[in-house]
């Protein structure tokens, strides 16, 4: 029997928390040596439109993160000039205001990248000059975020995800414009219990996932972060339920990995060979199309996906399953 009640209770507890103290303002400028459309380059790291850890409100992107040091709100908006203004709270507010570079794509290299190579990603390169791929730096973040998108519609995954994180994380100071949250420490994701999960909308298979990953969690995040990057997929399908679809979106949101290809994606290779050839391709054919750009596949996809080309719909949306009522 899952316990709604105590659930219910909880829900109550946390919307009535009043706001944590900020604590001092850190504030900090960054001038990106190119154009970039902060927009684009963050927005893929927020998990839907109701996503605890990540918003979008009145032109500020508001994040919610668990840093090495504390939890911290972090503030980012873009000036007429191109600069970014950026302000963290919290007590991993250094950690935040230091990594916003990165976050905005200043580590991302495109120099071996040639949009010449299909008209239609050199025309998506022309028309978005300041599209980046940032990278968050929260290796286990980023790892619970793909596992619980495994085998579901994005619906039910983000779903879930907000409801854990809401339910389990801590809530951030900061004057956020809605109560958010940053993700639960490694050893509270172990510690969620069975019927949370289940109430939360998240299969069996990917919970055990979750908590497997959890019980090495330390030494996992330390053996990908200190790796060099072609063993990072290695390491990470090392795990039980973590394949290379898994490893790939993981790598993205974590390093911003310019190379990363998601196989096994229910859509994508569809819509890579869509838009480059016009015909829907297998995961095989997409490889293929995408090998030109060995090295920096990930920035071709992500070229693909912004140029808004994309198969005519051939049938109904997949109607969700909710299995949470079994």
């Amino acid at each position: 029997m899952i316990p709604s009640a105590a659930l219910e209770s909880r829900i109550a507890v946390r919307e009535r928390d009043p706001r944590p103290n900020p604590g001092p303002r850190l504030e900090t400028v960054y001038r990106p040596a190119r154009p970039l459309a902060l927009y684009a380059t963050v927005a893929v790291f927020q998990r839907g439109p109701g996503d605890p850890a990540q918003a979008w409100h009145a032109g500020v992107i508001w994040r919610a993160v668990r840093t090495p040091h504390g939890v911290a709100s972090l503030a980012l908006r873009q000036m007429g000039d191109g600069s970014v203004r950026a302000a963290a709270w919290g007590p991993g507010r250094e950690w935040a205001i230091t990594q916003a570079p990165a976050l905005c794509g200043a580590e991302d290299d495109d120099a071996d990248f040639d949009p010449s190579l299909h008209p239609l990603i050199a025309d998506s390169h022309h028309r978005h000059p300041g599209l980046r791929l940032g990278r968050g730096d929260l290796l286990f973040d980023a790892l619970v975020q793909s596992i619980t998108e495994q085998k579901v519609t994005a619906i039910q995954a983000f779903a879930a995800w907000r409801r854990l994180v809401t339910w389990y994380g801590e809530r951030v100071p900061g004057p956020t414009p809605k109560p958010m949250f940053a993700p639960p420490t490694i050893d509270g994701w172990r510690r969620i219990p069975s019927w949370a999960w289940h109430r939360a909308g998240l299969e069996p298979p990917q919970s055990r996932t979750i908590v497997e990953a959890a019980r090495r969690g330390d030494s996992l995040v330390r053996a990908v972060e200190t790796c060099p990057a072609d063993r990072r997929e290695a390491i990470l399908t090392s795990l039980p339920g973590i394949g290379p679809w898994t490893a790939a979106e993981t790598r993205i949101r974590a390093f911003g990995d310019p190379d990363a290809v998601s196989v096994g994606d229910f859509h994508l290779a569809h819509q890579v060979g869509y838009a480059l050839t016009g015909s829907r391709v297998e995961d095989d054919g997409m490889l293929e199309l995408l090998a030109p750009w060995a090295g920096q596949r990930q920035r071709a996809i992500r070229y693909i996906l912004a140029s808004g080309v994309s198969e005519p719909r051939r049938a109904p949306r997949l109607h969700p399953e909710d299995h949470r009522a079994r």
